[in-house]
């Protein structure tokens, strides 16, 4: 059974000196929150590089939404804190970020354009700047109706899009993101990729969660996996879904496999018109495997057999020796949106319409 080389309660400075140097934009060292008798974050730890779209994953409950959330600073954390450029983060960093909470805090009775423009200039943003990027964003999303149409007349869909434009709008550093594929339709979630991969490739760092797995197979680089509370899972994607024991090989001018006739400690898994997938007893067999096909004839393929990342996810959760138990109730839930209610200053929209 596969073990998972980054596990909880790691050591985040032992894991920055086995680098040689530090790589990472966002760390999450340690966080501990509990609500009542809930632990919501039981000593969480994981890190995202620059330049990386990183997937947050895990089931309902399981912290990432109070894990988002300690990021910008809207709990209170009982342990452990939150890095930015190896340094605790500064409340003008957190004006570069970019949010997109899960509770949505549009204001229903404005145009999308107006309020678009309202939040650029919330972060220092030129009225004409703001403008032109609130009109560049529903260009690019697509949002139906254009800048002119009321948030309470839009569908699902687009309140969803238009939500995406509010944490791009001034352009952040980091970009964080609970559920953004959550009511898009297939179009609207290939433009969002094509979002974040851009943003990507301009060096800026995107954190996102998702209960999409194709979507974040896709799309990212690496992965962590929560479960109450803590990190059971946390490394780069292809590390994650290898399967180090299994082989998929062709070659050329041996479609009948002649040359694996020699090769002790293998087993045929299938044959599909010359190509094998093959389960070997050990890993060392790899090469053994590989010079002896090379000396048969011209290696059509050659690669490391991968699973599913819903097959990771499972196995994650399943060995992860944490008990299956009801995690975050109704009242913690509206005691953190009370909080946030309070700092609506801060997150730049009003909550109080989402506390009933």
């Amino acid at each position: 059974m596969r073990r998972f080389p980054i596990v909880i309660q790691i050591d985040i400075r032992s894991y920055q000196s086995q680098r040689g140097h530090y790589k990472h934009m966002l760390d999450l060292i340690d966080l501990t929150k509990t609500y009542g008798q809930v632990k919501a974050l039981d000593r969480m730890t994981f890190s995202v590089q620059p330049g990386a779209v990183f997937g947050f994953l895990g089931p309902n409950g399981s912290g990432k939404t109070t894990a988002m959330r300690s990021i910008f600073g809207l709990i209170s954390l009982e342990a452990g804190h939150v890095q930015w450029k190896n340094a605790p983060i500064t409340p003008d960093e957190i004006r570069q970020f970019g949010y997109m909470p899960e509770e949505r805090g549009l204001y229903p009775k404005m145009s999308v354009m107006d309020h678009l423009v309202y939040l650029g200039r919330l972060h220092s943003l030129s009225t004409e700047t703001a403008t032109k990027r609130a009109q560049a964003l529903i260009d690019e999303l697509e949002v139906k109706g254009g800048g002119s149409a009321k948030v309470e007349s839009l569908s699902l869909g687009n309140k969803q899009r238009t939500q995406i434009a509010a944490a791009l709008i001034h352009e952040p550093t980091l970009l964080v993101m609970d559920e953004p594929f959550s009511g898009l339709d297939p179009i609207s979630i290939e433009v969002v990729r094509g979002i974040f991969k851009k943003y990507a490739q301009e060096g800026k760092t995107v954190l996102f969660s998702s209960h999409q797995l194709e979507v974040v197979e896709d799309l990212c680089e690496s992965v962590a996996i929560a479960y109450q509370g803590r990190i059971v899972a946390w490394d780069r994607l292809t590390t994650l879904t290898e399967l180090d024991k299994d082989l998929i090989i062709k070659v050329q001018d041996d479609l009948d496999g002649n040359y694996l006739n020699q090769i002790d400690d293998i087993s045929i898994l299938d044959n599909h018109e010359g190509t094998f997938r093959l389960r070997l007893a050990r890993p060392e067999l790899a090469p053994v495997v590989l010079h002896r096909a090379m000396e048969f004839g011209t290696l059509e393929r050659y690669e490391v057999a991968r699973r599913r990342l819903s097959d990771v996810f499972k196995e994650a959760i399943s060995t992860s020796g944490l008990s299956n138990s009801q995690w975050e109730t109704r009242d913690d839930f509206d005691e953190d949106l009370k909080f946030k209610a309070e700092h609506q200053t801060e997150l730049g929209h009003d909550l109080k319409d989402e506390i009933s």
